[in-house]
């Protein structure tokens, strides 16, 4: 009886990758920068306003374990493109551009290729250059998309500054607004086409120094925020010390967490509700070029924001506000579809570049990362990856550090021990029972079997970063730095 489930779910397994590779779907893949898992209301949240981020969550699914294997915008965007680990694709700020080998197997290039049109807006968040540590320094890919609407580094919430944007500046002044007209526009365009099409937006927004668009400005104007239950620095007391030396601590106070919260969470979702309303133009366009049933719409975040947790501002280090993201995934026509279904299973930055490849209709290359998300979209219950890295090699060494999550917990290791005061240290967090980080349990006795296991575990992942870094930008000495004393 078990033989003949299993025989009847793999053919409808194999019946629908079959009914994907027939017709390739048109792809919008949506991405923003540094939105904090609980500022969704299909993650929870009522405080907020999200009505078309939830929309697309009940069209499709919400994912609740959903991790940025590199918490900061530069690496986790080259972890999307590639499918592959930071420390593989050899990008991250202070380390070095994306090297053109690898843009080239990036899946904006793959689609363009396999007939693909393809445009690209807002914050790319990474530039390319032609070899490793090129003197010449890096170059925005413009020549590589069919529409272009990128600009380098930061880009700017002011349209008319974005030198790609300035043709929308007069009517959407605000960027986020802005490229919600330039999807519009390049759906509206390539529905006139033969070949499927892939719109990719990179939201500035929510990024700071905060800039929300005035038209919103009533949406939050004197509204109270409820703060997560591990809000403050008395929560975050038994993290390392190690953590505490990056600009992410002092920003608890710096940045107003600390005495001006509700204030500075109005501003924040305000800009999250400004890519909201460019997230609804864009599904309105899909409808009225009439391609909305062929088209696969992926939203997440390039990583999370920590928003006072624990007394901490901004980002990088591996904790689950910083790291985890949120992400939906909407395909039409799909039997799921519509029934609200979410997934628990764990997933990372580098499944996006598989999924849009089998929603292609193409082959995915062996050896990347990334495990594509279909199979959960076919089976919620579904597992792919039973464990991911968690990465930070950037900012003062203190702070930075190795990890690994499962499902249920989490390891981390923070190698920094060359200044008075601090010692390697080591956290562990049953996740599955404290989501919000709030017991270190390393030196508890009844967990030590775990501990032994979650050690292997991280042990494994430095194997792999030993055996597969770049040799260049400075990755492989991290396979020493990152080994853990006994």
């Amino acid at each position: 009886m078990k033989a003949l489930t299993f025989l009847i779910l793999a053919l409808v397994f194999l019946a629908s990758a079959a009914s994907r590779a027939a017709e390739p779907m048109n792809i919008v893949f949506l991405l923003t920068d540094d939105q904090t898992i609980y500022s969704l209301g299909c993650y929870g949240n009522d405080d907020v306003q999200t009505p078309h981020m939830d929309s697309l969550a009940k069209d499709g699914m919400a994912f609740d374990r959903h991790y940025d294997t590199t918490a900061i915008c530069m690496a986790s965007r080259a972890t999307i493109f590639t499918g592959l680990f930071e420390y593989r694709n050899g990008c991250n700020f202070e380390h070095g551009h994306l090297v053109r080998e690898h843009w080239d197997k990036s899946y904006p290039l793959v689609l363009r290729d396999a007939g693909y049109r393809t445009a690209m807006g807002g914050k790319i968040g990474i530039e390319v250059s032609d070899k490793p540590d090129d003197k010449k320094g890096g170059y925005l890919p413009e020549d590589d998309f069919d529409v272009w609407g990128a600009g380098p580094g930061q880009t700017s919430y002011d349209t008319k500054k974005n030198k790609s944007m300035v043709m929308y500046a007069e009517e959407y002044p605000h960027a986020s607004v802005s490229y919600g007209a330039f999807g519009r526009d390049f759906i509206m365009e390539s529905a006139k086409e033969e070949a499927p099409f892939c719109l990719s937006i990179s939201f500035k927004a929510p990024h700071m120094p905060a800039t929300p668009d005035p038209q919103f400005d009533h949406i939050y104007e004197g509204k109270t925020f409820k703060k997560p239950v591990n809000y403050g620095r008395e929560n975050g007391e038994h993290f390392s010390l190690q953590s505490r030396q990056g600009r992410q601590y002092e920003r608890f106070e710096s940045w107003g967490y600390k005495d001006n919260y509700d204030q500075v969470m109005a501003t924040y979702h305000q800009q999250i509700y400004g890519v909201d309303v460019a997230i609804g133009m864009i599904r309105e366009a899909l409808e009225e070029a009439g391609v909305a049933d062929n088209t696969a719409i992926i939203f997440t975040s390039d990583n999370g924001f920590l928003c006072g947790s624990h007394g901490y501002g901004s980002k990088v280090i591996p904790y689950e506000e910083s790291s985890r993201a949120p992400m939906i995934m909407y395909i039409p026509g799909h039997e799921n579809s519509g029934k609200q279904f979410r997934s628990s299973a764990l997933t990372g930055n580098t499944d996006f570049y598989p999924t849009m490849l089998e929603l292609a209709g193409l082959e995915v290359p062996e050896g990347i990362d990334g495990k594509s998300l279909l199979p959960l979209y076919d089976d919620p219950a579904a597992e792919t990856h039973t464990q991911l890295p968690l990465i930070n090699v950037w900012g003062p060494k203190a702070v930075q550090s190795l990890g690994v999550v499962t499902k249920d917990w989490k390891y981390i290791y923070w190698p920094y021990d060359e200044k008075d005061g601090f010692e390697k240290t080591e956290e562990m967090y049953h996740l599955g029972k404290d989501p919000h980080e709030l017991t270190n349990l390393i030196s508890n006795p009844e967990h030590h079997e775990m501990l032994k296991e979650l050690r292997q575990k991280y042990d494994g992942e430095l194997d792999a970063w030993k055996e597969k870094a770049v040799p260049y930008h400075n990755y492989q000495p991290y396979g020493e730095w990152f080994e853990r004393a006994e």
